[in-house]
């Protein structure tokens, strides 16, 4: 499924959908259990395409009757991170779900700094760009995230901006 661009109208409950169900798909051919409350988790990140702070999901599910604490969204998080269901925003301290979720691959974000949303995109050349770079000065890298902050097309053309 091609992923729609958060700042345009689409069926945005497909992509929760869809979400979900490639995490079921994932989780079961890694082997791995995909609990209610990872699932849960994983529903509240795919609710918009707006980073979400661990805080924020621990109000939510508290707010909705379940007694969860820190460690245990942490702890969920991570289950969702290492199985490539999710990327945190290290700017922002928070998570989006991963439009991706079947092959690792360098996380670049659109991050918009009015709306707030979210776009994951490839960016085959930026990593090449930088393992080449890293390569040259003998380091050899293990992850490369990329966060840029600007405006989506929706909110310049809501500020007037070319």
């Amino acid at each position: 499924m091609t992923h729609p661009l958060p700042y345009r109208s689409h069926d945005h409950e497909a992509c929760v959908s869809q979400a979900l169900s490639d995490a079921r798909r994932i989780c079961a051919e890694k082997g791995a259990r995909l609990t209610r409350l990872r699932e849960q988790v994983l529903e509240l990140v795919w609710q918009s395409h707006r980073p979400l702070g661990a805080y924020d999901i621990l109000d939510i599910l508290n707010g909705e009757g379940r007694r969860s604490a820190p460690p245990t969204v942490y702890r969920t998080l991570d289950f969702l991170l290492q199985m490539g269901l999710v990327h945190r925003i290290a700017s922002l301290n928070a998570f989006v779900g991963c439009n991706q979720p079947d092959h690792r691959h360098t996380g670049c974000f659109l991050i918009c700094r009015q709306c707030h949303n979210v776009l994951e995109i490839e960016a085959s050349g930026i990593q090449k760009a930088i393992d080449s770079e890293a390569r040259s000065q003998g380091f050899l890298n293990e992850e490369t995230v990329a966060e840029v902050t600007g405006l989506c097309p929706a909110c310049r053309e809501e500020d007037g901006h070319d």
